[in-house]
């Protein structure tokens, strides 16, 4: 199985060490959603954000984070419960990252997970030789960050759309103008002064060319529950 994940490494032609982590991580992200396919996982929550976006869209940046949010509210759902099954698909294409999870410090809707393993252990492993692994610290961590809101807002609608690498697979995840939604408000509604982000922008004209509609009742329930929309008024 190292042989697939070696061609969706290299696939990305890579030229820069920085590019070649990316590309490493993003054939992380393909395995974490292909075994969470083998579980009931995409029954109970959908792919949602940026990486959902470039996973499956094609948007033509690397996104770090995977979010994910259930279908209907359930304050019982712990993503620890699939942590075995993510690290031993992991294992078996020759990976060797583990789970560490985030302390809550506040009360969250958000649960938070981290796959951790050694950067350039995995470089070596995977890269083509000819390919650039200078530059990359021998202690540097790879990290892929996990998000789960187990109480998301009303209003979304849902796609199942398949992947073909490293082998067949499918995933549950937000449609485009839901998908849509969840960036307006990012873009509306996040507190600019202490999370701005060029790439909001940059996912906004991406949406924008693509003559995406918003889903604007789910807009209108997340800025209800952000409390930036109070008015009995529907949004339109």
């Amino acid at each position: 199985m190292r042989n697939e994940v070696t061609a969706m490494v290299n696939l990305q032609r890579s030229n820069s060490p920085i590019e070649a982590v990316n590309a490493l991580k993003e054939a992380i992200q393909e395995l974490v959603l292909k075994a969470l396919s083998k579980t009931d996982f995409f029954n109970r929550a959908a792919f949602y954000g940026g990486t959902a976006l470039r996973i499956f869209h094609g948007l033509p940046r690397f996104s770090e984070d995977m979010d994910f949010s259930l279908v209907k509210p359930d304050p019982t759902f712990r993503l620890s419960a699939y942590f075995r099954s993510i690290e031993e698909e992991l294992d078996s294409y020759g990976f060797e990252l583990k789970f560490t999870s985030k302390e809550i410090r506040t009360v969250s809707p958000i649960q938070s997970a981290f796959l951790k393993g050694n950067t350039e252990y995995h470089l070596i492993k995977f890269l083509e030789p000819q390919r650039p692994i200078s530059g990359v610290a021998r202690n540097s961590i790879i990290t892929i960050k996990l998000e789960v809101d187990v109480a998301p807002p009303d209003g979304a609608t849902f796609e199942r759309r398949f992947r073909l690498l490293p082998s067949p697979y499918s995933a549950l995840l937000y449609d485009a103008p839901s998908l849509f939604a969840g960036k307006l408000h990012a873009l509306l509604c996040r507190k600019w002064a202490a999370r701005e982000k060029g790439r909001d922008f940059y996912d906004y004209v991406w949406y924008l060319q693509h003559k995406i509609p918003v889903n604007l009742p789910h807009l209108e329930e997340r800025m209800r529950q952000s409390g930036d929309w109070m008015k009995n008024d529907k949004l339109t």
